[in-house]
């Protein structure tokens, strides 16, 4: 059974451009440098967040922070560096956080691939898996206490529309035997998007108080994106080349919008998928049920207990 935050009912339906206000919370957006993560802080930030962009590369998350501010006057974000294909880094980059809470995270950086050969992080895991899923699961875990502290904390998985004609296998997570890029990208996304589901679970099964949601942005392109220079200045080849897939999908400002809505709003449950209304590709979110092979509890409990394993994580993951 799903549990939502307590709350008073919403007084207006839910309005992408008028989310309610967010003063006070703090939210981590890993990968909030470019992209879904970027629009995801800017419109949070707008909302009144104080948001921390997690990000590996100081330079694209200072130029970030610029546009942010230019866009959201007096806006409240700083950068954390952040390197999710690092495991071992994880727990001194949390503690850089400084903070008494965290409200929630948002669980949105990736590496997507598009050609051979097979790359592997430091660590000897592949690296798309590594930094999709298994960065953001030891991220859990060392973010755990502080969620834990919120009055309601959230985690929010970004997910992906390729996850749903994707299936694990659970005896070659790490794409060993036949690497595809766009397969092992789905595949990825899918072992989040499984993660996140069973996580809502395992906290709801010890009584706490933080809920897991899964949200995806549908079909988002560049081309179809507005401008936020220097961090996104498409060309007019580029938007003139998108204009025609603008019938099925949209940009990534708009793609944002389901996970604002999973940060935010206080009628989203634990274990509620949030995507576009329009076949799942665009338009303003809404609530979507959940594939089953994304609630798989078979597959989720060994992908759970192969993901400790590889990152060396307590799998209690520090809730209380």
């Amino acid at each position: 059974m799903r549990s939502a935050t307590p709350s008073v009912p919403r007084s207006r339906p839910w309005d992408v451009r008028r989310p309610p206000s967010a003063e006070g919370r703090n939210v981590l957006v890993t990968g909030g440098n470019a992209g879904i993560g970027y629009f995801v802080a800017e419109q949070l930030a707008a909302a009144g967040a104080t948001v921390v962009l997690g990000s590996r590369d100081a330079a694209k998350a200072t130029a970030a922070l610029d546009s942010l501010r230019t866009r959201v006057p007096g806006a409240r974000a700083w950068h954390l560096p952040l390197d999710l294909a690092d495991l071992p880094s994880l727990e001194a980059a949390v503690a850089g956080l400084a903070l008494d809470r965290l409200d929630a995270v948002v669980h949105n950086a990736g590496v997507a691939l598009d050609h051979p050969p097979r790359r592997e992080t430091a660590d000897g895991h592949e690296l798309m898996f590594a930094t999709q899923h298994l960065g953001h699961f030891a991220l859990t875990r060392w973010l755990g206490p502080l969620l834990s502290a919120a009055p309601a904390g959230r985690v929010v998985t970004v997910g992906s529309y390729a996850a749903r004609s994707e299936r694990l296998e659970v005896d070659d997570l790490q794409s060993r035997r036949d690497y595809r890029p766009a397969r092992a990208y789905g595949r990825s996304k899918l072992a989040q998007m499984s993660f996140g589901f069973a996580l809502d679970r395992h906290l709801r099964a010890t009584g706490s108080t933080v809920l897991s949601v899964v949200a995806h942005p549908g079909g988002a392109l560049d081309g179809l994106t507005p401008a936020r220079p220097p961090v996104h200045t498409p060309t007019p080849g580029e938007r003139l080349r998108a204009l025609p897939a603008g019938v099925l999908v949209q940009g990534k400002e708009a793609g944002a919008w389901p996970i604002v809505r999973a940060v935010l709003d206080p009628e989203v449950a634990g274990g509620d998928l949030w995507g576009p209304r329009v076949f799942g590709l665009r338009g303003v979110p809404r609530r979507e049920p959940v594939p089953p092979h994304m609630a798989d509890r078979a597959v989720a409990a060994r992908l759970w207990t192969a993901s400790a394993e590889l990152t060396g994580t307590d799998p209690r993951l520090g809730f209380r």
